[in-house]
């Protein structure tokens, strides 16, 4: 199965590493998404406001803020976007995010994760 393509399938990454953002940044537009990178929180939030996305993918740990309490600001940009927590340190809880994966994963699976997290989003929308 191929990704969803097109203007329709951007997704934000939030990471504060800048190595795993731009691998991360890498592995999605290789696969046929559009990327936008940050590497904040204010950045997320300032993107999300500008440009709409089909999926938020946030590192769990980010400085100052974690990505559940994150998730709530960014929920509230965009209500409907998923949010998938992709991180080495699992939440407590889940709160607004959709879901939650071990960055241990291989590369397949979260790419199975990404594409299906697109289409129903997509789906939702449409």
């Amino acid at each position: 199965m191929h990704p969803l393509k097109g203007a329709n399938s951007s997704i934000l990454c939030i990471e504060d590493n800048e190595k795993h953002l731009l691998l991360r940044r890498f592995v999605l537009e290789k696969n046929g998404y559009s990327v936008l990178n940050a590497a904040t929180a204010l950045e997320a939030l300032a993107l999300l406001r500008k440009f709409p996305v089909s999926l938020v993918i946030s590192d769990h740990l980010l400085a100052g803020i974690t990505g559940t309490e994150l998730a709530v600001d960014l929920k509230k940009i965009q209500p409907h976007v998923p949010i998938l927590l992709y991180s080495g340190a699992a939440p407590e809880t889940l709160g607004s995010v959709d879901c939650f994966m071990s960055k241990t994963e291989p590369v397949e699976t979260f790419l199975a994760m990404v594409r299906d997290l697109v289409h129903r989003y997509l789906q939702d929308v449409a």
